[in-house]
């Protein structure tokens, strides 16, 4: 594997150590990657763990990815208990397990990652791996919302929306779908935009109240 193909990984990860030339030149091989994993070095765990997950560079090994993104896990990466947490919903790579997913989406979450928060949010406001509990549900939501997670946002809307966890307030849902859509693009605008605007119509509120417009 070259060094240029290192970079690109990184770079596919959404920004992770992109501008880390000088340590992609350090790993510049698979083996070497492996190596410094084993040594301890957690970007080559999270490196590896992504690259085992998109089948870039290797065979796409979803118990490799899951192996890997809980040694990076263990070693104090918030980011990668999230993403292992994800695969224990989906049973990718482990046994699907609830229970598992909830203790290590509060790790991410209590490790400053705000989508672990947003992610344990869902768990509890369905019921999976703990008890159904919304109260704690929209706190979570709001600490994600906070923490830049607009699918948190969006999340805490809906609560608003239906009074759950929160007492009912259509005013205080569109202006967290609102945040939503600025903080998430198009996909979320779109998908927020109709809800909003039946919540305000279930509301009785006059269309020129509205805060957002019919179309986005």
């Amino acid at each position: 594997m070259t060094r240029r193909y290192v970079l690109l990984a990184l770079l596919l990860m959404g920004g992770v150590l992109v501008t880390d030339t000088v340590w992609a030149e350090s790993f510049p091989t698979i083996q070497e990657l492996k190596v410094g994993c084993d040594k301890g070095e957690m970007r080559g765990c999270i490196l590896l763990g992504y690259m085992y997950q998109r089948g870039q560079g290797v065979t796409q090994d979803s118990f490799q990815a899951a192996d890997l993104y809980r040694k990076a896990c263990d070693g104090g990466d918030a980011v990668r208990c999230f993403n292992l947490g994800v695969r224990y919903v989906y049973g990718q790579g482990v046994p699907q397990d609830y229970f598992q997913a909830v203790d290590l989406y509060r790790k991410a979450c209590d490790g400053g990652e705000a989508v672990g928060c947003s992610n344990l949010g869902v768990r509890y406001a369905n019921g999976q791996g703990v008890k159904q509990d919304f109260f704690q549900a929209a706190d979570l939501y709001r600490k994600a919302c906070d923490g830049g997670d607009a699918i948190g946002c969006s999340n805490l809307g809906g609560m608003y929306a239906k009074g759950q966890g929160v007492k009912q307030d259509y005013f205080q849902a569109v202006d967290l779908y609102r945040k939503a859509c600025e903080g998430g693009g198009e996909r979320v605008c779109q998908s927020r935009c109709d809800v909003s605007t039946r919540s305000w119509g279930e509301a009785g509120l006059l269309p020129s109240r509205r805060p957002l417009p019919q179309s986005v």
